[in-house]
């Protein structure tokens, strides 16, 4: 049984015990506080306000949402919900209402990102980029010019960042990452590793000091503008295509190295994550 059908039959299940919960009047001004979704995401939760019941809104970390209106039942409105949902994210969808009950529990979401995987998991784990892969090894440098590998990183959580000074939607993203990373702070267990693309260091650190950012610059060993390849740790090179169809792109590892979230293109309210960050710092690396 695959991990789809696994989240779908199990929130089935709470969909059969929705009714012992605490009716909430579901407003339009509520679309202001779904996390993670974008504009779009609250259109399409004043849609859902206006369908017929039985209905249901689903979400998942990194913005993916979905809704359903005019079904039978409550069941089957949560579960044709969370199917659709997940065609567009490997994170797990939970309902946030269902008819008009606020059902949303946001002490479980910050745990979403897991369970993690353990050292002899991860050892085994597949290289790649999808969630539970362990990242592939590339050879970079520290901010200070050592020589170093992503394989380097493990033993903390890693937000490892693909953006480049010629990518609007990179430039306009970076404040939120200043802002992320002054809240982390050094002793988070959390380190930030932006990686420029397409271009050489030097350009991408001249632009982030002309921006007055403070954020940690790794290399990712591109020399010439334009190049489109990364170089691995063991001397072969991997189109930056493999691991970015678009940029920005954003991985985070847990302590392993493994991917337990990933995103393309750029994040509105990074803050919003800091919770998920918490978690996984806490609880991988066993």
């Amino acid at each position: 049984m695959n991990m789809a059908i696994q989240i779908i039959l199990r929130f089935a299940v709470m969909a059969a015990c929705l009714s012992s919960l605490p009716a909430i009047a579901a407003k339009p001004g509520d679309a202001e506080t779904i996390p993670h979704v974008d504009s779009r995401g609250k259109e399409g939760f004043r849609e859902f306000l206006a369908a017929g019941k039985h209905r249901a809104f689903v979400v998942a970390p990194g913005g993916a949402w979905a809704w359903k209106g005019d079904e039978s039942t409550v069941d089957s409105a949560v579960e044709a919900a969370i199917q659709e949902c997940q065609h567009g994210t490997e994170q797990p969808c939970v309902p946030y209402i269902v008819d008009d009950k606020m059902v949303f529990d946001s002490r479980r979401w910050a745990t979403l990102w897991g369970p993690y995987l353990s050292r002899a998991e991860a050892a085994r784990a597949h290289i790649g980029k999808e969630r539970g892969d362990r990242f592939f090894d590339l050879a970079i440098k520290s901010p200070a010019g050592k020589p170093m590998k992503v394989s380097d990183l493990r033993g903390k959580v890693t937000v490892l960042h693909f953006w480049g000074t010629w990518c609007p939607p990179c430039r306009r993203e970076m404040p939120e990452l200043q802002k992320l990373h002054q809240e982390l702070g050094a002793s988070s267990g959390v380190q930030l590793v932006l990686l420029q693309m397409r271009e050489d260091f030097a350009t991408a650190r001249q632009w982030v000091q002309q921006q007055h950012l403070t954020l940690p610059l790794h290399d990712s060993g591109v020399k010439e503008m334009g190049t489109e390849s990364l170089t691995l740790a063991n001397g072969k090179t991997i189109p930056d295509r493999r691991m970015a169809v678009a940029f920005p792109t954003t991985y985070v590892l847990d302590k392993h190295g493994i991917v337990v979230f990933s995103h393309v293109g750029p994040i509105e309210g990074w803050q919003q994550y800091l919770l998920f960050l918490r978690d996984v710092a806490a609880k991988s690396g066993k």
